[in-house]
Formats: structure tokens, sequence, C-alpha cells
């Protein structure tokens, strides 16, 4: 390898290293910009500047033309943002709460509620975290369920279920990194649901979480003592003094806006712009920025007009949804530096040396499961699964497409599985801090509780990607990975079990 060649690795090599060590992907991926700009125009500072101030306007305005999917996934993310912050602060979520709590009667419904609430709240992976924690811990507490085993719920029903969503605040983030490869063979929608469909670790740890609650598996029930009851008696009583029957609507009518407005938005768009009948033409050609756009903005409207009714006062609302455009602003920093590293990347040349030094490096045999370890590491270093999706979504498509094009969207999976699992095992990310915090627990008993169930998954994920990478089919491979989670999850329990009665025989 030259000079020139490791030139254009530089800001690759540079984003990388800069993330783990500082755990800002944000700095990494400018630093990785600036660099690369000052690479590619000889080190000018002037020529550096116009370079960047020219890719970065490119990316909405480009060839007398507005860049429409940028800029829709961008008003989608800001409308979730503030769709988001509308449902935690103007009382629906508590609302939920009160509601879902007269409708709990023992423990398995308990825990039930619990994961049903995970996948109704499905949004946003902190607002998720937040609000099924907070709603989920009086409940836990008066049945009998440690803040470990509740906090372990939380987290397992957030960052998977958002990877897997299409409308979640991860789906237009993600279409937009996909749209940006420029060898996609689908559109960035078709790329998402072909990964998610994929997506072995997101979906083993949804089955193995229902599973473990629907049978407790894994866990023992502990006894609520003296002030859990209390507090549990009091929480019930509070309920009981409440002015009003507690409503699920101020929540789930937004909820059911987003959904139910996404998959109308998006074919009517392509009734609109169709060529050919039929539901395959009509969802090729639909605008999905502009559906995902139109179905946010429906949904605020519903959550903002359910607040109204519920007593929000209007200044409170649109605090409210400053609070939620600044939720955002990390998130929409980070894509706007991977849309331009991406054409860094681009003009300096760098993804044929990528796609090259694999060919010489790795075995195309272990493609799939090297990416998911590689990703797994990377977000459990930096503790944050969006900033290895930025960075490592490029990287490795551009790997993929060099050493077996035909397994791409499976590499693109393996990253998202990936950086999902790594950020559940990690100590420093936000989701697993807030949801031990929301939950009652301490971070580090989150963390080594929740290891075992994720690790499980992760094996099982493992098996169903090399099966993949050897040819296997589909079925096959999802037959593998969830006989391999369940039956791990059997085991798991089965130990668990035996530890449960030598401690009793001890005691005794």
């Amino acid at each position: 390898m030259d000079v020139t060649d490791l030139l254009e690795l530089i800001p690759l090599i540079l984003t990388l290293v800069l993330a783990l060590l500082l755990r800002r992907t944000l700095i990494a991926l400018g630093a990785g910009v600036v660099l690369g700009a000052l690479i590619l125009n000889d080190f000018s500072p002037v020529t550096s500047l116009k370079y960047l101030l020219n890719t970065l306007t490119s990316q909405f305005y480009q060839q007398s033309q507005w860049q429409w999917w940028h800029l829709n996934v961008l008003f989608a993310m800001l409308l979730l943002g503030i769709m988001t912050s509308l449902l935690g602060r103007s009382g629906a979520v508590d609302e939920f709460g009160h509601w879902l709590s007269a409708r709990v009667h023992s423990r398995r419904q308990a825990r039930m509620g619990i994961i049903g609430l995970g996948f109704l709240v499905f949004i946003d992976g902190i607002f998720s975290c937040l609000a099924v924690g907070s709603v989920g811990r009086p409940i836990a507490r008066q049945y009998g369920m440690s803040p470990a085993q509740l906090s372990y719920m939380v987290d397992t029903t957030a960052s998977p279920l958002c990877s897997l969503v299409p409308v979640a605040s991860w789906g237009p983030y993600v279409m937009a990194l996909l749209a940006a490869i420029s060898f996609l063979p689908v559109s960035a929608l078709d790329a998402f649901i072909a990964i998610a469909s994929v997506n072995f670790y997101a979906v083993s740890a949804l089955v193995l979480v229902g599973l473990g609650s629907l049978f407790n598996w894994g866990w023992s029930e502990h006894a609520v003592d003296a002030t859990e009851q209390a507090a549990g008696v009091d929480n019930a009583h509070q309920q009981a003094q409440r002015p009003k029957t507690p409503s699920p609507w101020p929540l789930m009518l937004p909820l059911l806006g987003l959904l139910v407005g996404a998959l109308a938005f998006t074919l009517a768009s392509g009734v609109t712009l169709a060529k050919e009948p039929g539901m395959a033409a009509w969802l090729a050609a639909a605008d999905v920025g502009a559906a995902m756009r139109n179905a946010s903005l429906t949904a605020v409207v519903l959550a903002a007009l359910m607040a109204l009714w519920c007593g929000r006062g209007l200044h409170p609302l649109m605090i409210d949804m400053l609070v939620g455009l600044r939720s955002m602003a990390l998130a929409v920093g980070i894509l706007l530096l991977t849309w331009m590293i991406g054409a860094l990347i681009k003009d300096l040349g760098s993804a044929a040396r990528i796609s090259a030094l694999a060919n010489d490096l790795l075995s195309p045999s272990l493609l799939l499961a090297g990416i998911f370890a590689l990703c797994a590491i990377m977000a459990f270093a930096t503790g944050t699964s969006w900033g290895t999706f930025a960075i490592m979504i490029p990287l490795c498509a551009q790997v993929a497409q060099g050493m077996a094009p035909e397994l791409l969207l499976p590499a693109l999976a393996a990253v998202m599985a990936g950086s999902v699992f790594g950020d559940h095992c990690s100590p420093i990310s936000d989701t697993s801090i807030l949801s031990a915090t929301a939950s009652g627990a301490a971070v580090h008993e989150h963390v080594t509780t929740q290891l075992p169930f994720a690790l499980i998954a992760a094996i099982a994920a493992l098996c169903g990607f090399q099966l993949l990478n050897l040819g296997a089919s589909w079925w096959l491979a999802w037959a593998m990975t969830l006989m391999v989670g369940i039956g791990l999850l059997l085991l798991w329990q089965l130990k668990q079990s035996s530890g449960n009665l030598l401690k009793q025989d001890g005691q005794a």
C-alpha cells in the first residue's frame, strides 16, 4: 500500500479511532469529514471550506432540484421527536399507566402488560425506556418483579423493536443511510424491510423476552416486603381517588395515527405515481419519505389535540414541542455528517480500496458473523447503536459489495443486529442507563442480569447469519436461530431453577 492509498483511508481510520476513544460519534464524524476535505483539496483551508459547504448544501439542493428524500427524512425525524416529547410531557404515558394498572390482576398479566406496552410505544428507543420503565415500576413492585427484571424487559422491547419498524424514529434515520448507498439493489424502504426480515438478534431478543415473561423463565419471583407492599397499596389507593377514569386514548390515538397514516399516505402516493395497477406497483412507486413526513405530522397534530383536550395549556405545549426538536439535534447532526462523509468516501476513492483490502484480509465464509462481531464491539465500546450505524453501514456495504454482492442486505442486517447487541451489553449506553434508572435498578445490576439473555440471542443470531453465509435458505436459518435461542433459554432456566433449589436446601 503506497502513501496515496493510505491517505484515502486515513479519514475513515481517524473516525473509527476517535469514536472508540472519545465515545462521541458527532466529534469522530466531524473530524473525519474535515480531514477528508483537507486531503482531497491538498490541505488548502479555503478550498476545503468551500468543498465542505458545497457538500453540505448539495444534500438539500443540487442541480437546480430540491433533494426531497433528505428533506423529508429530516422533517420526519424532527416530527417524531416532537411527538415523543408531547406524549411524555403531557401526561399521556402516565394516563395510560393508570389505565393499564386497573386491568392487571396477576404476576403473569403484569409481566405481559409491561411487554405489551413496550410493543405499543415503539416510536423511539429512549422514549420507550422512559415510558415503560415509569409505567411498569409500580406494577412490578406490586407483583413481585425485581427492578433488574423490569429493566431487562424495558430495554429489550426498546431498541430491538425500533430496529425492525420503518415508522419508528430509527426508520427514517436508517433509510437515509441506506439511500446514500449508490449500489443498493432496491429502494431504501424495501432494503429496510429485507434487513429487518433477517435481523436475527432483534427478533430473537423479542421472542426470548416474550417467552421469558410469559413463563417467567430465567427469573425467580421475589417476595414483596412491607415497604413495597405499602407502596403498591398506596398506588392503588391513589388510582381509586383519581377524579376521572383514566383513558388510554391520549397515547394510543397518536400512535394509531402514525401507523395508519404511514400506510395510507404510502398507498396514496403509490397510486398517484405508479404506471401500473396492483399493490406491488403502488408500493414500489410510493414516495416513502413524503408519506413518513405526513404520517408523523398527523401523529403530532393528534398528540397536540389530545394534550389540549386533557387540559394541557398552549404555552406548555409549545415548550413540549421545542424540547422534542432539541432532543433530535444530535441525531440530525450525525445524519448530516454521515451524508457528507459518504460523499467524501466517493470523491476520495476509498470505496475501491476498502473492497480490495477486505478481499485480501477477510474470509468470505465468515463475512456475516465477522460484521456482526465487529459492530457489536464497536457499539459496546462507544455505547451507541445509532453512531455505529452511521459509521459501519456505509463501510460494511462496501466490504460486502466487493466480497459477496449477493450478501449485501444480510450484511447490513448483521450491522443492525450487532450494533443493537453491543448497545444492549454496554454500561455506557443511553438506553441501558435510562432503562435501569426508570426501572429503579442500578446500571451495573441491569447490565449483568441482562447479559445472559443478550448472549443467548447473540449466539442464536450468529447461527442464523452463518447459515445464510453458507447459502442456507431463509426459513432454515430462522428455524435454527429460534431453536438455538429457545433451547439455550431453557437451559438457562434449568440452571436458575437448580441454583434456587440448592439455595433453599442450604437455608433449610
